[in-house]
């Protein structure tokens, strides 16, 4: 039996990258996985690839920064299995133009409602049925940038991810009496799709010397996996080979 026998997870973004990879091993534990992404096309070839491998996947598509998709979504599922135990809120998103010398209202508006908003609204859509069970874990992709500002993620995506770690300690302020645990997971470089919107296109040897999607999802189904009585805050991790170290030498 799996460690997640018996359990539902919701996992954002998850048509590739984190996402992707976090729905396999959840899976490959035990759980039902709900998918979510803004593309329909590849959350089937997730959930085909999960039930050919024996799991079970429900493909849910909708678009976070959309207020209305969460609790529709959180219906569905709950409909569908009758609880929802973990909330994987990995969607995210960059822009190119990351300087305050060429970030436009319009762009900011974009980051800010992909990574803070559509975090809040999938929280918000699942917190009444995670209090009714006195049980719940949400696990946050923030990021290094929510930790450290550095001009490398820009000042739209660092400000954001600082929020989601705010965000995550006051939900744990919060709901502790109802057995809910939030873990903010601040990651370095990982390689993702996401790493296409840099300024500066990075090598394929850099990729392969950073943290991969499956290294986040051995993360997450552990954190999922811990008993009720323990509440991983926040993680950091990075690759070895830390370019930010690399910078600062």
């Amino acid at each position: 039996m799996g460690k997640l026998e018996g359990k539902v997870a919701w996992i954002t973004g998850a048509g590739s990258g984190i996402g992707e990879a976090t729905a396999h091993a959840m899976a490959k534990e035990g759980a039902i996985v709900a998918l979510t992404g803004r593309r329909k096309e590849p959350l089937d070839t997730v959930a085909h690839a999960i039930e050919k491998a024996g799991g079970k996947a429900l493909v849910e598509p909708g678009d976070v920064m959309d207020k209305a998709m969460a609790p529709a979504v959180v219906a569905r599922i709950v409909k569908a299995t009758g609880r929802l135990d973990v909330l994987v809120n990995n969607a995210g998103t960059n822009v190119t133009a990351r300087t305050f010398a060429v970030l436009t209202p319009e762009n900011l508006d974009y980051v800010i409602q992909a990574n803070l908003n559509g975090a809040y609204y999938c929280v918000l859509a699942v917190l009444p049925q995670m209090r009714a069970q006195k049980d719940g874990v949400l696990i946050h992709t923030s990021s290094w940038a929510g930790r450290y500002v550095s001009p490398l993620s820009g000042t739209a995506y660092t400000a954001s991810k600082h929020a989601v770690v705010a965000m995550s300690h006051s939900l744990n302020m919060e709901e502790f009496r109802n057995g809910i645990r939030s873990s903010v997971i601040c990651p370095h470089e990982i390689s993702t799709p996401i790493l296409e919107t840099r300024p500066v296109k990075v090598t394929e040897e850099e990729r392969a010397r950073m943290l991969q999607s499956e290294d986040m999802a051995n993360l997450y189904v552990y954190i999922a996996t811990q008993p009720p009585h323990v509440c991983i805050n926040e993680v950091t991790i990075a690759p070895t080979w830390n370019r930010a170290y690399l910078n600062m030498l």
